[in-house]
């Protein structure tokens, strides 16, 4: 690959020392050119503004932003540019939030060099790259809230159908051989689960959702 074909990286973390040891890097890596360096969120903006970047090679957490916010600046300004995450925050929480707001990529600092290129060619190439120790997570379905009426016991439903089929607490009390205050307490819980503010808003409820006729 000619140096013109070559993906200029911008790198960007607020310690020297791990600047120092990306630009070596990159330095040995014939498809890679080196567009410059920036140590805080500013020098950040200001280097892109001037335009030659083809990837961004973005630690999370640097000094003028908080979390995630440079990514989004960023990718709001230039909405096509891939910014490549490089942390060590290990947390596919964190690497979610950083995805969502415009990166494609997302590594921790532990992974080796070759790892590291193959991933600057892969976002570089319109591709999104996660560090393999994360991509499981991410991709893993997150679990559906249950719905409120899942939420209920066997007793919480018991008594529900029966409150809205028009047994009084007393009647129901000793349909399930409970106190009437048992059952009382019981009504207070199913309004609070599922957000029913009276006995006929229950009534309802139960209707909508199959529960009596």
């Amino acid at each position: 690959m000619s140096a013109a074909d070559a993906i200029r990286v911008l790198i960007a973390d607020d310690h020297a020392l791990v600047r120092e040891g990306l630009r070596k890097a990159l330095e040995l890596e014939d498809g890679i050119a080196l567009a410059g360096e920036a140590a805080s969120a500013p020098q950040v903006l200001e280097r892109l503004a001037e335009g030659g970047v083809d990837l961004v090679l973005l630690d999370l957490l640097m000094p003028g932003a908080k979390d995630v916010d440079l990514i989004e600046r960023i990718h709001q300004a230039h909405p096509d540019l891939p910014v490549l995450v490089l942390t060590m925050h290990a947390d596919p929480h964190i690497a979610s939030r950083a995805m969502e707001a415009g990166a494609r990529g997302y590594l921790t600092k532990d992974i080796s060099t070759d790892l590291l290129i193959d991933a600057v060619h892969q976002v570089a190439g319109g591709r999104t790259y996660v560090d393999p120790s994360l991509s499981a997570e991410l991709i893993r379905p997150r679990a559906k809230a249950p719905e409120p009426l899942e939420s209920l016991s066997p007793r919480e439903r018991q008594v529900l159908v029966a409150l809205v089929r028009g047994k009084s607490l007393v009647e129901t009390a000793a349909e399930l051989d409970v106190a009437p205050n048992t059952v009382s307490t019981y009504k207070t819980r199913l309004m609070d689960k599922l957000n029913q503010a009276s006995l006929s808003d229950l009534v309802r409820y139960a209707m909508r959702h199959g529960l009596v006729d």
